[in-house]
């Protein structure tokens, strides 16, 4: 009981870091715009035919909040993941999971130039791109699972996974061989990652999957705990195994694949995330830890955004190099101070 008031204020002032990072976030790029000015905007007491209007309302507040629901996703689905195989070094990247949607995404969009029939004529659009890219992730997910059936050891899993992910890598490189220019240079700048030109009705269709993913997660916080544990454990507690298990899937397949769709391949935020919550809240409770990687995640990748954008340049970094900047010595970090890692 003594810990909760601890914990409340954590939560404080992470949503006062999170509030301030987005606003932050929105005031910086090419054209600087000041904090009075923005909140005016954000409030509707500008004029709507103002620049800063049209700037923030058609590009950076659909950005800022796409870098929230990413981080926030990714985050949760590497906890997940971390939970589930009890291991540290888990995550949607490690387990093939997004190697998974970016194969499909590659399909969908490279494969009309290769492929005729469906192919040729499936259209490249919003909903298309979504359900070939989860498909992706839960299909390969699925296959480590059926594998982590008949294997414990959760070192050799990760090396499987990476496996996984080395296959699809490979057929990924097959259709960019034959592809056409244009379709092979759409998938590259696709795969660099990015937050930005992105339409109210993606980010709807990854607010969706976001919402989705955290509700099955909150619905399996008593066996993610039990899982923690081991499965002897879980079972002990009465918690159907199997069932909990595809629920925490599902989960991570939504989060992963429809990020990975919109946003590109984004590294290190599932992997690190987890681990700077554990870090900060020193706790394994996934009551806590489910709203603590939410919030982290959106905030540093609310970071990583802002950072990625050259405040004053008309250059914007791939977000997927600004994240492994920063999450490479993270994960570094952790590794160095692995037995001291709480987990």
């Amino acid at each position: 009981m003594s810990k909760q008031p601890t914990y409340f204020f954590h939560f404080i002032i992470l949503l006062a870091l999170l509030l301030a990072c987005f606003i932050i976030n929105i005031c910086l790029g090419s054209v600087s715009i000041s904090f009075f000015d923005t909140l005016k905007v954000l409030f509707g007491s500008a004029a709507e035919d103002s620049s800063s209007s049209y700037i923030i309302w058609q590009y950076r507040l659909p950005k800022a909040i796409t870098a929230i629901l990413v981080g926030g996703g990714l985050s949760l689905s590497g906890l997940l993941m971390q939970t589930l195989f009890r291991n540290p070094l888990a995550g949607p990247y490690v387990l093939g999971i997004s190697s998974g949607a970016s194969l499909g995404a590659a399909i969908i969009i490279m494969g009309s130039s290769i492929f005729s029939g469906f192919f040729a004529i499936s259209t490249f659009n919003d909903i298309t791109l979504a359900v070939a890219s989860s498909i992706g992730s839960f299909l390969v997910l699925s296959l480590v699972l059926i594998v982590a059936a008949k294997i414990k050891d959760t070192m050799a899993l990760l090396i499987i996974g990476l496996m996984f992910g080395s296959i699809t890598a490979a057929v990924v490189s097959v259709l960019s061989y034959f592809t056409k220019a244009e379709k092979l240079q759409q998938y590259i700048f696709w795969s660099f990652g990015s937050l930005g030109n992105l339409s109210w009705s993606q980010i709807l269709i990854i607010a969706i999957c976001t919402i989705v993913g955290i509700l099955l997660s909150i619905i399996s916080i008593k066996p993610l705990n039990a899982f923690l544990l081991g499965e002897n454990y879980a079972k002990s507690l009465g918690i159907q195994l199997k069932k909990s298990r595809y629920t925490i899937i599902i989960a991570t397949g939504l989060l992963a694949g429809c990020i990975t769709a919109f946003a590109g391949l984004i590294a290190f935020v599932g992997l690190a995330v987890p681990h700077i919550t554990r870090q900060i809240f020193h706790t394994t409770e996934h009551k806590i830890q489910i709203p603590a990687v939410l919030c982290c995640g959106s905030i540093l990748m609310l970071i990583c955004d802002t950072i990625a954008q050259l405040p004053g340049s008309v250059s914007v970094l791939p977000i997927n190099a600004i994240t492994s900047i920063l999450g490479a010595p993270v994960v570094i970090w952790l590794l160095v101070r692995k037995r001291k890692m709480i987990f």
